[in-house]
């Protein structure tokens, strides 16, 4: 396994936001993967603590049965823990053995913890053990777009997942923000106008539902 020399001797320091992902190679379900074979595409990779667990085995459960949903995005799922790759070969048997769902996305066996150091995985209040839930998402340039942290006890909402892959890729498409709550096809936020002239313009641009000049919507047609 192999993690990039940037992140290297930096364990538990997470990576930024809008900067290049730590790049990665290692052993998964479906052979070796780096952050190199998903050029081109977006990555959702997420981290659980451990297999043969109730909380993890429900997320898995939800990932696989949207996979479909991220397909049609055009992104891949891939999955990491620090349990070796026979447990997770195990698990995704038991998984389709008694819940009848196949798990078709790879997993990470990261037992040297490598992956999960480099990304920040590994939280001494949470574990110093395992991985906690995280969740990133990365651009189809390799650059890292989301993360999220979530506690050891709760499942993370794949719906939400999949809405701000939908989020993102709507605002790198025509150059706009979404609001709270946004859902694929609702009005979308135009950035503000940075001159008191373009102000002036915003509030009389009938092509916008303007509340203020700062604050306008308009809707998009895909």
């Amino acid at each position: 396994m192999m993690v990039d020399e940037q992140v290297r001797g930096q364990p538990g320091v997470p990576p930024r936001l809008n900067e290049p992902a730590p790049d990665f190679r290692a052993d998964t379900t479906a052979g070796e993967r780096s952050l190199a074979d998903y050029r081109g595409r977006w990555l959702v990779l997420f981290s659980h603590s451990a297999d043969f667990t109730p909380v993890c085995t429900s997320e898995f459960l939800a990932f696989a049965r949207a996979q479909d949903r991220f397909d049609a995005l055009g992104a891949d799922l891939l999955g990491l823990s620090v349990d070796s790759e026979f447990a997770h070969i195990a698990w995704m048997q038991s998984i389709r053995e008694k819940f009848g769902v196949a798990v078709r996305f790879p997993i990470i066996a990261d037992a040297r913890m490598e992956v999960a150091r480099a990304y920040g995985m590994i939280h001494d209040g949470a574990s110093d053990r395992s991985a906690v839930r995280a969740t990133f998402v990365i651009d189809p340039d390799g650059v890292l777009r989301s993360m999220h942290y979530y506690p050891m006890p709760n499942g993370r909402s794949i719906d939400e997942i999949l809405r701000l892959l939908q989020a993102l890729q709507t605002s790198d498409r025509h150059g706009v923000a979404t609001p709270a709550d946004w859902q694929p096809g609702e009005p979308v936020i135009v950035p503000p106008p940075r001159t008191s002239e373009a102000a002036g313009e915003r509030l009389a641009d009938s092509g916008y539902t303007v509340t203020d000049w700062y604050f306008a919507k308009t809707l998009i047609v895909e």
